[in-house]
């Protein structure tokens, strides 16, 4: 989704999105409210909100001390959720489908940055192992990535 797509989804979730010059953070949530840092593209921005709302849905209480291991699964959850809603399988088809031919074209389709995708490819290879199947297409993680039509 851009980040225009998300500002509305954020503003019928009652969530109030807040550009402002953020030193420690790209984005913070409190409450009803998130904060995101100014100064970024759309799509960082895009990758960001994602990720704050991810927490809306996702995690509780306050979470900013990484060094707590439930926070850092809360904080992993997160990012999934951003990952799934940005990314998810059928995006990568999606971009087969488009005809991009490297990760950068399938970022730039995908609307996130190219960090974002190798994160979310990285998280679905651990989550699903080698290749993961879907509809009529398989979509391998390893050794690269590589969608396969089955049809």
């Amino acid at each position: 989704m851009t980040y225009e797509e998300l500002l509305i989804e954020s503003a019928k979730e009652g969530l109030t999105v807040k550009e402002k010059h953020l030193k420690a953070n790209k984005g913070r949530i409190k409450d009803n409210k998130i904060a995101i840092k100014k100064d970024m593209t759309f799509i960082e921005k895009s990758c960001v909100l994602a990720e704050e709302l991810g927490h809306y849905h996702t995690s509780a209480g306050d979470i900013l001390s990484l060094t707590d291991l439930k926070n850092r699964k809360q904080e992993l959850k997160a990012r999934h959720w951003a990952y799934d809603k940005q990314v998810g399988l059928l995006g990568i088809i999606r971009a087969y489908e488009s005809r991009c031919k490297n990760k950068t074209e399938m970022a730039e389709f995908l609307g996130v940055t190219e960090e974002f995708l190798e994160d979310a490819l990285e998280y679905y290879g651990n989550k699903y192992g080698i290749s993961v199947s879907l509809d009529n297409y398989i979509i391998y993680f390893e050794p690269n990535l590589y969608i396969l039509n089955m049809i």
